[in-house]
């Protein structure tokens, strides 16, 4: 792979200097005609029938073909530029995707033009993996590429935030009110079972999440975020796991959901569904499901929760409710704000986690999340080296802020 000239920019800025913030998101498609190119985009690569990929175009053909995340990436963006604003940090907030359009590609070439030149961008994930975090470095760095803009344009990465404050408080809020649901339709506290849901993803991506010295980030920072929504809510119950009697207060457990891919290989488990019918078999008479790895109410959220979940629980007779996501609540666009803010205004004090693990750091350490195939990335302390396979100029990786020394 050669990389073009690039064009030449003003120097990159250093991590008080960002000049406009980036909403990175998944996409969605926005008719009935854009379904199955768009689960192409997002398979592309992997080999996936088109047998299987029209099983899962029914779900998002439902709701009309239209995925609603498109419609909340746009109110977050608007959302977190008003909050930026009321700060008195004057910076425009783009929005770019990696399977849909508007692509990141887009937004770069729309920053550039408008006399930008470095971005700090806000990932639509709140946790630490492969695809929830470094591939959006690789996307970026794909963008820069895509554009010739190499050399020209700084993109970094705002830190995964699952353990902020904001992040986690509209859980607890939905949860809090959830429970007194479930306390009026006269349910026992202790037949009461609660599922945190999130993604699944292969064990060996789950395994190579985060560093050597710190793997299993993805399992770790989930569980860490339910126990302190479950602290924050004043309960006592601890997690027990799959199976576990419902007899001393409401049981709590991870759960995983929408796993895909070859049934060969495994996945991140137990599955949600198999959760609520194990909570049934154990004497519970509800279930709360929480869905605390997700930012918003998207297709796998209302369609894996909302109506499967949902089927499964009423097969048992069991009493549901699904928390709602943080979508564009009050805090949880403080919480992106507040580190978003952070990084602009390079304070002293930077914002302390909730949870028992600490903090990420704002720019990934070297070997973070690190797949079997490396692609380029930006954004990581070693991210030049990720370019080894690339013939380019170092020049243009630090023009661009690519930190790292280009193994040869």
């Amino acid at each position: 792979m050669t990389v073009p000239s690039g064009r030449p920019g003003r120097a990159a800025a250093g991590a008080a200097g960002y000049d406009a913030v980036l909403l990175a998101g998944f996409g969605g498609p926005e008719g009935p005609d854009d379904v199955m190119p768009f689960l192409r985009n997002v398979t592309r690569g992997r080999g996936v029938p088109d047998e299987r990929l029209a099983e899962v175009a029914e779900h998002y053909l439902a709701l009309g073909g239209i995925s609603p995340i498109n419609a909340q990436n746009r109110a977050l963006r608007e959302h977190l530029e008003a909050a930026l604003r009321s700060r008195g940090i004057d910076v425009p907030v783009l929005w770019g995707n990696r399977n849909w359009s508007p692509y990141l590609s887009d937004a770069v070439r729309e920053v550039h033009a408008g006399g930008r030149r470095s971005l700090l961008a806000v990932a639509t994930s709140a946790y630490s993996s492969y695809s929830s975090c470094r591939q959006y470095r690789e996307d970026f760095a794909a963008a820069l590429v895509d554009t010739d803009l190499l050399g020209a344009l700084r993109i970094d990465k705002l830190r995964p935030y699952y353990d902020h404050p904001g992040f986690l408080a509209p859980f607890a809020e939905g949860l809090t009110v959830a429970l007194g649901e479930a306390a009026d339709a006269g349910l026992p506290t202790d037949r009461v079972r609660i599922v945190f849901t999130t993604h699944s993803i292969p064990l060996a991506m789950a395994d190579a999440s985060g560093t050597d010295a710190d793997g299993r980030l993805y399992v770790e920072q989930h569980r860490a975020a339910c126990a302190e929504v479950v602290r924050l809510v004043g309960l006592v119950g601890t997690d027990r796991g799959g199976g576990a009697a419902c007899d001393a207060g409401p049981a709590w457990q991870l759960a995983y959901q929408s796993r895909s891919g070859s049934p060969q290989i495994p996945w991140l488990e137990p599955d949600i569904g198999d959760v609520i019918s194990g909570a049934a078999a154990s004497g519970a008479q509800g279930v709360i499901v929480v869905p605390i790895g997700f930012i918003s109410d998207h297709v796998e959220v209302i369609w894996d929760l909302d109506t499967e979940a949902a089927a499964v629980a009423a097969e048992h007779d069991l009493w549901f409710r699904r928390v709602p996501t943080p979508g564009v609540h009050p805090d949880f666009v403080a919480a992106l704000a507040d580190l978003v803010a952070e990084r602009l205004t390079k304070e002293a004090d930077p914002i302390a986690s909730t949870t028992g693990l600490p903090a990420r750091p704002g720019c990934c350490p070297a070997g973070c999340c690190r797949p079997r195939a490396v692609r380029p990335t930006t954004a990581g302390a070693d991210s030049a080296a990720d370019w080894r396979d690339v013939d380019v100029d170092p020049g243009l990786l630090a023009g661009s802020g690519i930190a790292g020394t280009v193994r040869v």
